[in-house]
């Protein structure tokens, strides 16, 4: 069992680090300010998800392997980046009676949640930073080193969700006034886009040696 002031320990480090701004804050934001709280939870719920397969990773050892291999983790990051632009060219392309009259433009409580698991899964750092940070906080003496970390990603994607909650409910009266202004509907989808291509820049510089 690992002890309370080290758990302690590692929860302040995990809110720390969910507050940094970042890739993931940013999705988050512009999600729930585009369709709403709602939408913002759902889509930090589909983040969270995706800790889960990285937290699996990190304990069955895999990581350790994504880290080894270049081709494994450049393929990862191709798929992460084209999602992100696929993405991009959705937002570009929308308008503002799209958004006004179109109900599906704002997309089904699942389609929100799968975005925010494949914009999670398909970032190799997530795994290559789990498997630095995780660890530092494990111990033989603790007993299973596997069942540490599970506990510690739980523990994480529990932080995770009540600091990326608190955005997607702080972003969400934006997402209110945006339903009443299309013009401005247009003007934040242009937005997103942007953000999505710089999401996928910033993922296409990454390296293993970051």
């Amino acid at each position: 069992m690992i002890p309370p002031e080290q758990l302690a320990a590692f929860v302040i480090a995990s809110i720390a680090l969910a507050l940094v701004p970042g890739p993931d804050n940013i999705f988050v934001l512009t999600q729930s300010a585009l369709y709403g709280r709602k939408a913002g939870i759902l889509v930090t719920l589909g983040l969270c998800t995706g800790l889960i397969f990285h937290t699996v990773l990190v304990a069955a050892g895999v990581a350790a392997l994504l880290l080894a291999s270049a081709f494994a983790f450049g393929l990862l990051k191709l798929v992460g980046v084209i999602y992100l632009l696929f993405l991009a060219w959705q937002a570009f392309h929308a308008s503002a009676t799209k958004l006004q009259t179109n109900k599906a433009c704002q997309l089904t409580g699942f389609q929100l949640y799968r975005r925010g698991i494949i914009m999670n899964i398909t970032n190799p750092k997530v795994s290559i930073f789990f498997l630095a940070f995780l660890p530092q906080f494990t111990a033989p003496a603790n007993g299973s080193i596997g069942q540490q970390i599970f506990l510690l990603g739980s523990i994480f994607m529990l932080t995770t969700l009540l600091v990326f909650g608190g955005v997607a409910f702080a972003a969400g009266g934006l997402g209110s006034w945006l339903q009443r202004t299309p013009k401005a509907q247009v003007y934040m989808q242009r937005l997103a886009g942007f953000v999505f291509v710089g999401l996928a820049i910033k993922l296409l510089s990454v390296n293993l040696n970051q």
